[in-house]
Parts: C-alpha cells; sequence; structure tokens
C-alpha cells in the first residue's frame, strides 16, 4: 500500500478514507462492480485525461467538474476510481515518452555519465536533465508535505471552477509575456539586422535556450509546477508560463513543461500500478487497460499538435476557453443544476 500513499500524495483528490483490501474485497461482492462507471464515462474520462493534460485547460480541472454537472454517479474517492485513474496518467506518460524517446534515451545516457563522473560537465544536454532532476522536486515535495490541506480543496466542483477561471487569467498573463518577448526580439533583430539577435553590443537576449535557465530557474518552474495540485490549474499551462517569465523560448518553454511532467506522473503511475491486482482493482481492470490506450492515443495525437502549435502560437484561446468554462461551470454548480 506504500505505493497508493505516494500516488495520494501526488494526486490529493484521489485520496479518501482509509481503505483495507477487506473493505475492497467486501465492496466488491456486495456490488458486483465496486464502481458505478459505464462504458461511455471510461472512453469520455480518458479521452479527456488524453487531451486535458497536456492542453494548458487542467486534466484535474474537468475531471472533477464534468462529473458533477453530468451528476455521475462516480465515487471518486473509492480505490478501484484511484486504480482506474493510475491507468489513464501512465497513459499520458506513455505518449510522452514515445513522442520524446530519443530526447530521453540520450538525456539519460548523460546523466548516468555524469552520475559516474561525480562533476558536472560543459554539455548543455547534462545542464538539462539536472534541471529537469530539479525543477521535479518542488511539486512531489509539496504534495507530500501539504496532501491533509490540500485535499479539502479536491473532489470540490465548485473550487475547481474557480481555480479553472484562476488559470484562464495565468494563461493570459503568459500570452503577454509572450507577446511583449517576441516584439523585444523582433526590433533587436532589425536593429542588428540578424533574426533573434540583439542589436546593441552587451544587451542581453530575450529568448534563452533551456540550459541557461539555471538552478533557481529550475526550482521557479518546479513551484510553478506545483500548482497543477489545485484542480482547475494546469501543469503545462502554469509550468510554461513559468518558464516564458524566466526568458525562454515560446517552444522551448513547451518542451520543457512536458519533460518536466513525464517523472512525475510516470514514477506515481508504476509505483501504484501493483495495486491494480488487488481485489479492488481486478473489478476495474478491464475498463482501466481500454483507458489507458485512449488516453496514450489522445496524449500522443495531442502533443504532436502541440509540439507545432507552440513553436509560433498563442496562449490567449486556452485562456479564454479556461474563463468561460470556468465562470459557466461556477454558475451552474452554484445554483445546483
Amino acid at each position: 500500500m506504500a505505493a497508493l500513499h505516494v500516488l495520494q500524495a501526488l494526486h490529493p483528490h484521489l485520496h479518501g478514507p482509509t481503505y483495507t483490501h477487506a473493505h475492497a474485497h467486501a465492496s466488491v461482492s456486495a456490488h458486483g462492480s465496486i464502481t458505478n462507471l459505464t462504458l461511455l464515462q471510461v472512453v469520455a474520462l480518458a479521452l479527456l485525461q488524453g487531451v486535458a493534460e497536456l492542453f494548458p485547460v487542467s486534466s484535474l480541472g474537468h475531471t472533477v467538474i464534468l462529473p458533477a454537472l453530468l451528476h455521475w454517479n462516480i465515487d471518486q474517492t473509492d480505490p478501484a476510481y484511484l486504480a482506474f485513474v493510475v491507468l489513464l496518467h501512465f497513459g499520458t506518460a506513455a505518449a510522452l515518452l514515445y513522442f520524446y524517446w530519443r530526447d530521453w534515451a540520450h538525456l539519460l545516457r548523460v546523466l548516468f555519465a555524469s552520475l559516474a563522473r561525480g562533476h558536472f560537465s560543459d554539455d548543455p544536454d547534462e545542464r538539462f536533465i539536472w534541471l529537469v532532476v530539479v525543477g521535479t522536486v518542488p511539486a512531489a515535495l509539496l504534495a507530500l508535505l501539504f496532501q491533509d490541506a490540500l485535499r479539502s480543496n479536491f473532489g470540490n466542483p465548485t473550487a475547481a471552477a474557480v481555480f479553472l477561471t484562476i488559470n484562464g487569467v495565468i494563461m493570459l498573463v503568459g500570452e503577454v509575456l509572450r507577446r511583449r518577448q517576441a516584439a523585444a526580439v523582433s526590433a533587436a533583430s532589425s536593429d542588428s539586422g540578424v533574426p533573434g539577435t540583439a542589436g546593441a553590443p552587451g544587451k542581453v537576449q530575450e529568448y534563452k535556450d533551456i540550459d541557461r535557465l539555471g538552478w533557481r530557474g529550475a526550482i521557479i518552474v518546479g513551484l510553478c509546477q506545483s500548482l497543477a495540485l489545485l484542480p482547475g490549474i494546469s501543469r503545462s499551462g502554469a509550468t510554461m508560463v513559468g518558464g516564458l517569465a524566466l526568458g525562454l523560448r515560446h517552444h522551448e518553454a513547451f518542451r520543457y513543461t512536458f519533460m518536466l511532467a513525464t517523472p512525475i506522473i510516470l514514477a506515481a503511475s508504476i509505483k501504484t500500478a501493483p495495486d491494480l491486482l488487488t481485489p479492488a482493482g481486478r473489478g476495474i481492470l478491464g475498463y482501466a487497460v481500454l483507458g489507458c490506450i485512449l488516453s496514450a492515443v489522445a496524449a500522443y495525437l495531442s502533443v504532436r499538435f502541440l509540439d507545432r502549435y507552440f513553436r509560433t502560437n498563442r496562449l490567449d484561446p486556452f485562456a479564454y476557453y479556461c474563463l468561460i468554462a470556468g465562470v459557466v461551470a461556477f454558475v451552474l454548480l452554484s445554483a445546483g443544476v
């Protein structure tokens, strides 16, 4: 059960009352199925996870809000539902690993070489993989330290709607930063006659590569990722805006965002996978496998699209969506519709 506690710390919304295998077995015996998930709901939640986890619109917020708005009879504190969500996240992580497999294969070789050598070299790839390592620490640490305080916000669709609206504001801030940065580089390029370069001697270039982010910058971006512990705040969106605020190129911020998210999602999923073999997990294993596959496909298509989109395009469409969806959801939930 230690693995279960790890994922519950990283995803406090799934942390409910204390359950034992005896409780789970009793529930299976009494009800036949430990959850009330239907095939249509499995498909909807899997596709939602695969898309919303990578688009900056908060998969967690949508997972909390949608069942409430549609009055689905789902107990999100049930350990079987936890097992289901675990495999959905594994599908997302698998898609990211597949999309970036060449990057990860090279970076892991660089990381092991760095550990064996015992000191840093001037290799920018070595610096980048260590920035990924450092950037993953804040979210994991804060989730473990404050899981009890964070838990009160989860399973609350009204709070998720508020945070989704706030996420829209964060995306607008990110778009302002992107436009300001692009305008500065464009002006510098015009002055120098060389695209992407500064015109005046000694002027700091507005865009920077990831390996120039620095340890302090990695921690700051990691803290931005921690905002996703609040349902409705997008992990990818908050992390990307943090990178933009520190001067990363638009596409560089996007790449760092998904490289940073992969270890946390994958580690939590792998650690909790054995729970699918418990009586509670076996009751939903078929749906969980189907959801994992659908989530992986949706996530792969999403990251392929976003990899092209964020080379040049904007954050404000996602901002407007979150603002509208958050406000509408808040009104409907508050009215009890």
